[in-house]
């Protein structure tokens, strides 16, 4: 009986060395239990499911880590020919055009006279939408003349004010005439503003584009560098907000899509070389602001 007595006292002053160290560990983390995630490239990424040293806290993810179509439960589809004279038709649900695979979303613009289109590709939307917050994309480009990609964001009141009273941002878009150069820029009523940045080759590497939206400026970057800040413009009444300045006190989803050709894709022709142009994101995630 003794010994039963002595190994149980062992197994709790066991427990409790266990609890202590955990408790250790907390404190020096500040807290914050990073959960690690890991892409099929070979990286770890760590996303926290609380409050950040930075003040994000992550409130939507797609890490793309099974194969098969895109989740439905996440995503949704353009279909047809969309806008901007672009030559691609866009197709729902089909994986030669949206996939994902290998840890990534691959989105594939091909010459295959699908359904008697001679261009299909995918624009994917998120289901959800947002007000304000981190949205964050780590992503590689397609290459060649005629590719027109991006990452970028609607007014979810779209289709009751229309465009560009709903307000747009471009957290990134890339046309292949231009292969060294990144946009960011945001589209309201009475602006249409924007920066190019010097990314060399970014359709050989991935790179992270990132917005941070508050309620008085959205902050864009490539690779954690702040490449570009629009701010609200100031009205004559700091009381009223005028929509057609700042539109973006409302909740807004967020678009991945490969347009070929088309009123800027298209500026200088598209080359038939480039099919099929493979534009893969790694994962997309958004983060709230959660410091008060």
């Amino acid at each position: 009986m003794k010994h039963i007595k002595a190994w149980l006292l062992v197994i709790v002053l066991f427990c409790l060395a266990g609890i202590a160290l955990f408790v250790l560990f907390i404190v020096k983390m500040g807290g914050n239990l990073d959960r690690p995630v890991f892409s099929m490239s070979g990286e770890t990424h760590f996303v926290s499911p609380v409050c950040s040293d930075q003040g994000w806290k992550i409130v939507w993810q797609d890490e793309f880590d099974k194969d098969g179509l895109p989740s439905s439960s996440k995503w949704a589809y353009e279909v047809g020919f969309v806008r901007n004279n672009e030559l691609q038709f866009y197709t729902p649900s089909r994986s030669e055009n949206a996939r994902v695979e290998n840890g990534s979303l691959v989105i594939e613009a091909r010459k295959d006279g699908f359904d008697g289109h001679d261009i299909t590709s995918a624009s994917l939307f998120t289901k959800q939408s947002w007000t304000y917050g981190r949205i964050e994309a780590r992503a590689k480009m397609p290459r060649g003349f005629g590719v027109w990609p991006a990452i970028w964001t609607l007014g979810s009141n779209i289709e009751k004010v229309g465009w560009p009273s709903c307000g747009e941002i471009d957290i990134m878009e890339y046309v292949g005439f231009e292969p060294n150069a990144i946009y960011t820029s945001v589209h309201t009523p009475r602006a249409d503003q924007g920066l190019s940045h010097l990314v060399l080759s970014p359709y050989r590497d991935f790179h992270v584009y990132t917005l941070d939206w508050y309620p008085d400026r959205l902050e864009f970057m490539i690779d954690g560098k702040n490449v570009y800040t629009y701010k609200k413009p100031v009205t004559d009444d700091p009381v009223v907000n005028d929509p057609a300045l700042w539109p973006f006190d409302q909740p807004q989803y967020l678009i991945l899509n490969l347009a070929i050709g088309g009123a800027w894709g298209g500026q200088h022709g598209v080359d038939d070389s480039i099919f099929p142009s493979q534009y893969s994101i790694d994962y997309v995630r958004v983060y709230e602001n959660c410091i008060k």
